[in-house]
């Protein structure tokens, strides 16, 4: 199946759950949800004066509860004292609806809507600062972080994807897109920028600002999509294609980062396949949330792009209430079977009856449930 191959090379880092100071919890009655996504938080004991809250989504087959376990942003926010989000898809195969006419539409359905009741709810309920809410996501989950900057642009500060396409690009089909996946299914700027614009008519307010991470080994998700994403976001900010600046070995070798002016940040990474494996830190110095501990007051807000003109109102906020429930994290399985992977390739995870021993120098490495790789 297809979906499979969109596990590769996800996490930088495994999360030991019990050293976490909370714990995973579900949150229902969280507002207007018509596709059943269901929300599931991690809120460390000290927070921030106010919290900011990332939005963390998984990939195609993934889990809110292996995205929370795979990835070092519950971590992170015990250090920092922000709430982390891990909505969890209603799909049988685990991916997100970036494709419907309702998502991709502000306040217009499907799971992006209730993914936006989940930012309203944080809001109302637990304080969160408004304007300080970012986005970030793996494969499926990345499509979903470029769907919400589009359509939610009013609730969101600043997104990070990884491993994603731009969006709209899956819009008409269903969950697949195969001219968009391989790459096939290219716009110009002006076409591109139009179809972020169409997501939340009439909007003229701030933008948030976008990084977008690649691999350019990618089957899965073709890094012409990369491309793609550098055509659409440029647009929309009114800025040259041309890189503003432009970073070797950032923040790894073998990594190019390149700058588009202050919202803009696109890193290709030399030989890396389907995924890019998350870099939690780098995605925290893009939100503004290095420095911020918690219980310190939150220096105040700034805008984190370039405005355009005139103001834009927010949709009224709910209060609805929510029962939360503690959820049991999974341990990665060790991978148990013969052969020998070569470089980025996959050695282990959840149903994984291929090779796991790494061609020297590489080791196998555990990065979540479902997916261990040599590095």
């Amino acid at each position: 199946m297809i979906f499979k191959t969109l596990l590769a090379s996800l996490i930088s880092s495994a999360v030991c759950v019990a050293a976490l100071s909370s714990t995973l919890q579900q949150v229902t009655n969280f507002g207007s949800n018509p596709t059943g996504v269901q929300m599931f938080a991690y809120r460390p004991t000290k927070l921030a004066s106010p919290p900011p809250l990332i939005i963390a989504m998984h990939y195609c087959t993934g889990t809110a509860q292996a995205y929370f376990q795979g990835t070092s942003l519950a971590q992170l926010a015990d250090s920092h004292g922000f709430i982390v989000v891990y909505p969890d898809a209603p799909d049988s195969g685990g991916c997100w609806d970036v494709h419907s006419t309702g998502t991709l539409t502000h306040d217009g359905g499907g799971d992006s809507l209730a993914i936006a009741s989940m930012v309203r709810y944080a809001i109302a309920n637990w304080g969160v600062d408004k304007t300080r809410v970012f986005a970030t996501g793996t494969s499926s989950g990345a499509m979903m972080t470029n769907v919400l900057l589009g359509a939610y642009p009013d609730l969101f500060a600043a997104g990070s994807s990884f491993s994603g396409v731009p969006y709209g690009c899956f819009a008409g089909s269903g969950m697949w897109n195969s001219q968009c996946a391989q790459g096939q299914l290219t716009k110009t700027p002006q076409a591109w920028g139009d179809q972020v614009r169409s997501g939340y008519p009439g909007f003229t307010g701030t933008r948030p600002k976008v990084q977008f991470w690649h691999g350019t080994a990618d089957t899965t998700l073709y890094p012409q999509n990369f491309q793609e994403e550098i055509k659409q976001w440029t647009n929309v900010f009114g800025v040259s294609q041309t890189p503003s600046q432009t970073q070797s070995n950032s923040p790894l070798n073998g990594y190019t980062r390149t700058s588009y002016g202050p919202n803009v940040q696109a890193i290709l990474a030399q030989g890396v396949g389907h995924t890019v494996p998350e870099q939690e830190n780098d995605v925290l110095a893009w939100f503004g949330l290095t420095d911020l501990t918690p219980g310190t007051t939150n220096p105040p807000a700034t805008p984190t792009s370039t405005p355009t003109s005139g103001p834009t109102s927010e949709p009224p906020i709910t209060t609805p209430t929510s029962t939360p429930t503690t959820v049991t994290t999974v341990v990665p399985p060790t991978p148990s079977s013969p052969g020998t992977v070569a470089h980025w390739g996959q050695c282990g995870g959840q149903g994984w009856t291929g090779g796991t021993a790494c061609v020297s120098p590489f080791t196998c490495q555990v990065l979540n449930a479902y997916y261990s790789q040599c590095l």
